[in-house]
């Protein structure tokens, strides 16, 4: 058995406290077993059995990924950073101590804001994704949203024309309106994988680069995997809400 020491500052953000504090600083002794090969560990992006134990919490506490193989691979990655982020962690992707620990002692199931209706929830300040049905949140997806910056940039579509414009992802409530399901598509701005567009151009889409910041036009970027599980289980059909928020819905 192995003891691991874990600051305060942890221990707070499991007690719902989330803040800083002057008292970061000071420490508190956790006791993590480590012998038990079911035991979530701080293993960083490496394959076997606690990536096992890990990918089957995620799940359990409504992070999705695609399979529980034991393999380090994209969605796992990519559900650890979601969940880092819904907990205000540094979002590295990896199972880090502090991860291991928060994943080990967490049972309440992530939720969105909305506790009603059946709709894609994006909340901007967190960089997530949450889809809900009938007021209940049944998966959590790592997100990358608009940055806000200006943009001057070639049409892809359209040799010789430049777009200019703004890397904004519009808050306000929306809809589905129309879609695009093979494979991938060129956009004016570059490639987008399955779109589901909910207000002029801005969409819901498959991305290689979903990282654990805003980086995209103003669209909503999700992982390949996650936009073909979108499609493959009919959750957000042509007519679903969408909710874009800064933390907060209006």
């Amino acid at each position: 058995m192995r003891r691991t020491i874990y600051s305060l500052a942890l221990v707070l953000v499991l007690a719902g406290c989330g803040m800083q504090t002057s008292a970061a600083t000071s420490t508190t002794e956790v006791v993590v077993p480590t012998t038990n090969p079911e035991t979530i560990q701080a293993s960083g992006q490496r394959s076997g059995p606690p990536t096992v134990a890990a990918q089957k919490k995620l799940l359990k506490l409504g992070f999705w990924l695609a399979s529980t193989n034991g393999r380090f691979e994209d969605t796992t990655r990519q559900a650890v950073m979601a969940f880092q982020k819904y907990y205000r962690l540094k979002a590295t992707g990896s199972i880090t101590p502090g991860t291991a620990y928060l994943l080990e002692t967490v049972d309440k199931p992530a939720s969105a804001l909305s506790t009603e209706g059946t709709l894609a929830e994006v909340d901007k300040q967190r960089q997530l994704l949450f889809l809900v049905q009938d007021g209940k949140t049944i998966a959590v997806l790592n997100a990358s949203t608009g940055d806000d910056r200006e943009y001057e940039e070639p049409d892809a579509n359209s040799p010789g024309v430049i777009i200019r414009g703004v890397a904004l992802t519009p808050e306000g409530t929306f809809a589905i309106d129309r879609e695009r399901p093979d494979g991938w598509w060129i956009g004016d701005l570059g490639q987008i994988y399955r779109p589901k567009y909910f207000i002029g151009g801005v969409a819901i889409h498959g991305s290689t680069s979903v990282p654990a910041y805003p980086a995209s036009h103003g669209c909503v970027r999700v992982s390949v995997a996650a936009m073909d599980m979108i499609w493959d289980t009919g959750v957000l059909p042509r007519g679903t809400t969408v909710v874009v928020h800064s933390g907060s819905l209006t």
